[in-house]
């Protein structure tokens, strides 16, 4: 039996809006509450599924070569010494050679109170060399996590706090 390590979670509208706001730009509020309204929380397809289906929240069109900034709405309570791991689907990555720019996305577990809220962003790329391009309609699936246990090195001694997201524990 999986064991239960974490639970999803919106990101607060402010905080939504923000992320929205700064990758496509200022939109009517009623428009954007509608769409902060639909956005649903990851969720496996099926009892045998080991990612988390992370839901498009608009619908974009991304033509070869293009990138997106994707702002998910969704933060993730996780469990000490777990990290989830976000990975393009699988049909997707397939198809299109849809790719996460980072390649693989690592969520900590003290990303969850950081001062954006743990919002979870994704970076996205069509990088079809077929000519293809990609439409993600609000809604459906675009990206997976898969919530792994980590361990550290028997001379960790790790105290810094978390307070930011890219880049935030190297500063």
């Amino acid at each position: 039996m999986a064991k239960k390590v974490a639970q999803f979670f919106k990101v607060s509208f402010e905080q939504f809006q923000q992320g929205y706001e700064d990758t496509f730009g200022t939109i009517d509020e009623e428009v954007l509450r509608g769409i902060y309204e639909e956005i649903k929380l990851p969720k496996r397809a099926t009892k045998g599924s080991a990612g988390y289906d992370f839901y498009m929240p608009i619908t974009a069109k991304l033509m070869p070569g293009e990138t997106l900034k994707i702002p998910t709405g969704i933060r993730v309570k996780i469990a000490t010494d777990w990290v989830l791991k976000c990975y393009p689907r699988s049909g997707l990555g397939f198809k299109y050679r849809l790719q996460l720019n980072n390649t693989v996305g690592i969520i900590d577990s003290d990303y969850y109170m950081s001062d954006n809220e743990g919002h979870i962003f994704a970076k996205i790329t069509n990088d079809s060399n077929e000519g293809k391009t990609v439409e993600l309609k609000q809604g459906t699936g675009f990206m997976q996590g898969i919530f792994v246990e980590y361990g550290i090195t028997v001379d960790d001694e790790a105290t810094e706090v978390r307070n930011g997201g890219f880049g935030s524990t190297t500063k």
